[in-house]
């Protein structure tokens, strides 16, 4: 307001020194009252807190909207945003449990909750939640070995917060995340790093081509197994079809054969069977000599012929008692 109030006195001397005295006057009257107007009221945007002192002394907050204060006491002194705030904070060297050094670097995300003690709590506190975040990053790698910081980013990200946010209810802030961006270790231990991963991939390569081999001798061993009990099984069913096949084949041959011999011996016993029979046993007799001579290159001729009657007659008599023993003889009358 002072700055306002210098201008416009110079100005209202430019017109005095230039011959406008009549108007200086006046001018200085709207001009000053204008200024006051300005003073007098203060537009506060969304999601921004302005802190008022009076007589260098702490007054009040205002609001966001139009809020008036008294020209020449009051005056804002402190400008807040209310806003979720992104804050990166530069990349440090810690030291790890195990003597590493590991490069870290991330970002705080921050809300100004009190703009009176983010006036007064601290004389910088940007700077101050940045230095306590690197002290508590530092302390919290040291507590790890090396391998163990990239498995424990959340933990480490909480603890960080945990801390920030216990201090921060002095500041007026409110801490709301902190994110770790980069682990950046040494060239050498980088290599090592990659030849450790490299090494632990080949081996789960040859681990899992292993198991594959062992599996498929498996598969193959049962599939044998699995052919050799199928193919016992077929024998098996195969040679019990052919038992009771034979069996059959037996009972029907027999069957047919005592059909057979039933019938003959029906014939038998009718008018001219004997001579049929007679017949029979010579056409028989017969064939059966003309097969004996045709295995040799010799004609085997009998030397009695009479052989043929010979061995007829005695056919029929066999067959003859076997009739006689077959039809029991009749009851006898008295």
């Amino acid at each position: 307001m002072i700055g306002k109030l210098i201008v416009v006195v110079v100005i209202t001397l430019v017109l005095i020194s230039q011959g406008y005295a009549a108007y200086a006057v006046p001018f200085f009257i709207i001009a000053f009252g204008v200024v006051l107007a300005i003073e007098s009221f203060k537009v506060v945007p969304q999601q921004q807190a302005w802190v008022v002192e009076r007589f260098g002394k702490f007054n009040r907050v205002l609001e966001p909207g139009l809020n008036g204060i008294w020209p020449f006491f009051d005056r804002v002194e402190y400008k807040h945003s209310l806003k979720e705030v992104p804050l990166d904070v530069s990349e440090q060297v810690c030291i790890t449990k195990d003597n590493t050094q590991l490069g870290v670097d991330g970002i705080i995300y921050y809300q100004v909750t009190d703009p009176r003690l983010a006036s007064y709590g601290s004389s910088n506190y940007i700077a101050a939640i940045t230095q306590l975040a690197q002290t508590t990053l530092r302390s919290e790698i040291g507590k790890m070995e090396l391998d163990k910081t990239f498995e424990s980013r959340d933990e480490i990200n909480r603890q960080v917060v945990a801390v920030l946010d216990e201090a921060g209810r002095t500041w007026g802030v409110k801490v709301l995340r902190y994110e770790i961006k980069n682990l950046t270790p040494p060239e050498a231990i980088l290599r090592s790093m990659q030849a450790q991963i490299t090494a632990e991939r080949e081996k789960r390569a040859l681990i899992a081509k292993s198991e594959g081999q062992r599996q498929e001798e498996i598969n193959l061993a049962e599939g044998v197994k699995q052919a050799a009990v199928l193919e016992s099984e077929g024998q098996k069913i195969a040679a019990i079809n052919r038992a009771e096949g034979e069996a059959k084949a037996i009972t029907t041959i027999a069957d047919a054969t005592a059909a057979a011999v039933r019938a003959v011996a029906s014939s038998m016993s009718e008018p001219g069977g004997m001579n049929a029979a007679n017949l029979k046993v010579a056409e028989l007799y017969i064939a059966a000599f003309g097969n004996l001579a045709k295995t040799g290159n010799t004609l085997i001729v009998p030397s009695n012929l009479s052989d043929v009657a010979t061995l007829v007659s005695s056919a029929m008599t066999i067959v003859s008692g076997a009739k006689s023993a077959a039809i029991p003889a009749a009851p006898k009358q008295g």
